[in-house]
């Protein structure tokens, strides 16, 4: 059974948990009882049949462990808001055992389910980090099946293990001979803290279901922890709406650290529009909000569905979009009434960095709206769309370094300039990081000093990239890499790569090869590549094919659409502020190395033109800033060998870019 609740409390991790001992000891009826009253839901016939005929089965399976081990029911995984069906910990091994009750078969689905709650538990639960665990998969209907004990990665998680109701005290027989290691004290493991590292589209659906923002992120003393950064947002909320004045924020964090997660959690917690403290998310990444609001809408169905009611899937959508919306949207209902001040007093703008500067709006207000003459950049509009209000407003924005990658997009300096020039009056609250070269704000923040009502607050900036839980410091590397900072980029990559494999190729089809070995459960890997990248059409990538966000993200392994099946690409565009567990950058003439440092192109009929506009060749590392950033697990960079027959993928497009990057310590595949 796949059992979606909130749990009652953080500390309420399962709805039943007692040594083998004490449950063989306890009746049927008791267990059922302590889960029915753990459960925050109500329990429909069908979950109480699930539970009785779970109980029955494990008995028996468990009468060789009495005084072994411990035993717990629906023990929850907060990361994506899930509980697993039992887990047992005997001896040296954590097992974590799914029934699927009523089932004949041992499906793909299910099988990836419980190995992803395997690997959640290794890389996110503290005392589980050593262990040996083990997925096992119980079809109540299911037959005999062979089954063979292996893992794939060596670090100690076993593929699933398919069982028969009869077959499942020989699974743990046969599991405990072929493990060895120390006996957990189960007492110590059970106090394990479970500090997780979601994606942003589970971080989301979790915060939408109701999960508080401390349950989602880690909490160690390496890194200002999310919470902290949120409440020091709400802390400036709270005094602007006391002393009735303007604010206006800014949060920096290095890639992945969760900036869209201080946004998200402000916004779902304060949905209901007659509050006043009803907030909206806002993102000029339309990929990313039609992917947020999309998944979003399919959770809180999925979640309702579970909990016994009906919700349909248009209206959910609505809802959503009512809280998470494109900036533009924002943008052209306060351009329809120009007096009316919004209906909410908070926004949130992610990725604030890629407002437009005032030629680019001008530009399209023009062209699009058929407004003459609009003299204001999209910061400053916006503004001035908050300053219509007559007590109070607060605008929170989100900003990520180094990360403009397109035309227009106008950085920092402009929501600052803005401030100065025509906002005299707002507090103006400051991550100290925006002096930092990344943001490009520092000759604006010297505008700022002495001036009144101007706050910085270390709590402003998240430290620690959480999008890679296995090296945190992947953004720096690839900082020093683009940077051509070679001693620092082999320095780090060192440390990068004992828990985080960065390796490089000239073939696709073996890096095609080495995600597909890697990834597990439900992991998602896929390809991506610059938007300039359009001689990688002999390798069967063209960059200008439509690909939708929504597809290529959400969908399963089997839909030819969704990224698992490497055809179709995402650029820069499609992933910024998203992110995978595994991917494979291909590196086209685009951007190369040299020995004079990058070369910048961009491919125009024909040929390769250079790029000779410094904004254009930041935008173009930007980009593979970006690409370089997304994975949280591993990656495979695939810098094609070229074609001396054909001028525009000649090999010396690629060669260099390869030697630079072999020689960083990069472990080639071939």
């Amino acid at each position: 059974m796949d059992s979606t609740t909130q749990p009652k409390s953080v500390g309420s991790r399962a709805y039943y948990m007692a040594s083998i001992a004490d449950y063989l000891a306890d009746s049927p009826s008791e267990i059922l009882g302590k889960l029915t009253s753990g459960s925050s839901f109500t329990i429909e016939p069908t979950q109480r049949d699930a539970w009785e005929e779970q109980i029955t089965i494990l008995h028996k399976s468990l009468l060789a462990y009495r005084g072994e081990g411990i035993v717990a029911f629906e023990y929850a995984v907060p990361r994506v808001g899930k509980r697993i069906d039992v887990l047992a910990v005997i001896r040296n091994v954590v097992f974590v055992i799914e029934f699927k009750v009523g089932e004949n078969r041992f499906t793909t689905d299910a099988k990836n389910q419980v190995w992803d709650y395997a690997l959640d538990l290794k890389n996110f639960h503290s005392t589980s980090h050593d262990k040996t665990i083990v997925p096992v998969l119980v079809a109540t209907r299911a037959g005999a099946e062979p089954f063979v004990i292996a893992t794939t990665h060596g670090d100690g998680v076993l593929a699933p293990i398919p069982a028969s109701p009869s077959e499942l005290g020989a699974v743990l027989e046969n599991v405990l001979k072929f493990c060895d290691g120390p006996a957990i004290q189960a007492d110590q493991w059970s106090q394990g803290r479970y500090t997780p590292t979601p994606t942003i589209i589970e971080a989301a659906m979790s915060l939408y279901g109701g999960h508080g923002v401390e349950e989602i992120s880690r909490s160690d003393a390496s890194a200002i922890n999310l919470s902290t950064t949120s409440s020091a947002v709400d802390n400036i909320v709270v005094s602007a709406r006391a002393n009735k004045h303007k604010a206006i924020c800014f949060v920096t964090g290095v890639p992945g650290a969760g900036k869209t997660l201080v946004g998200l959690n402000i916004a779902t917690r304060h949905i209901d529009k007659t509050s006043e403290l009803y907030s909206v998310f806002l993102s000029g990444n339309g990929p990313l909000v039609a992917i947020l609001c999309e998944a979003l809408a399919r959770d809180k169905v999925r979640r309702e569905k579970v909990a016994g009611r009906t919700a349909k899937l248009g209206a959910t959508r609505s809802e959503v979009k009512a809280f998470v919306q494109n900036v533009h949207h924002f943008r052209d209902e306060c351009l329809r009434d120009e007096a009316r001040p919004p209906i909410e007093h908070v926004v949130l703008f992610d990725e604030a960095q890629r407002a437009w500067n005032k030629e680019q709006t001008a530009g399209f207000m023009l062209r699009k709206k058929k407004y003459a003459d609009f003299a204001m950049s999209e910061p400053e509009f916006l503004i001035s769309c908050m300053d219509r209000h007559k007590d109070w407003a607060v605008i929170v924005c989100l900003v990520g370094g180094g990360q403009e990658i397109n035309t227009g997009e106008a950085g920092i300096g402009e929501w600052l300039l803005s401030i100065i020039a025509a906002f005299p009056d707002w507090h103006v609250y400051l991550s100290p990081k925006l002096h930092d070269t990344e943001y490009a704000a520092g000759q604006t923040m010297k505008m700022l000093e002495g001036r009144e009502r101007v706050h910085v607050d270390d709590n402003l900036h998240l430290s620690v990239s959480m999008r890679s839980f296995r090296a945190e410091h992947v953004s720096g590397f690839v900082k020093h890499m683009l940077d051509l900072d070679v001693e620092n980029a082999k320095s780090l990559l060192i440390s990068v790569s004992e828990r985080y494999p960065i390796v490089l190729t000239r073939d696709l089809d073996k890096a095609k090869a080495w995600l597909k070995t890697k990834a597990r459960g439900t992991e998602r890997f896929g390809m991506v590549v610059s938007s300039q990248a359009q001689r990688l059409k002999p390798l069967a990538i063209d960059v200008r094919v439509d690909v939708d966000p929504i597809h290529w993200f959400l969908h399963p392994p089997e839909d030819v659409r969704s990224s698992y099946y490497l055809e179709d690409v995402a650029t820069e565009f499609h992933v910024q502020g998203l992110e995978l567990d595994w991917a494979c950058v291909v590196w086209d003439g685009d951007f190369r190395h040299t020995p004079n440092g990058w070369d910048h192109w961009s491919f125009r009929g024909k040929r390769w033109e250079r790029i000779k506009s410094a904004q254009r060749q930041a935008y173009l590392k930007n980009a593979y800033r970006v690409l370089l950033t997304r994975a949280r697990q591993g990656m495979v960079i695939v810098v094609p060998r070229g074609d001396h027959r054909d001028p525009t993928r000649t090999p010396s497009h690629y060669d260099d870019t390869f030697r630079y990057l072999s020689g960083l310590g990069l472990p080639v595949i071939d």
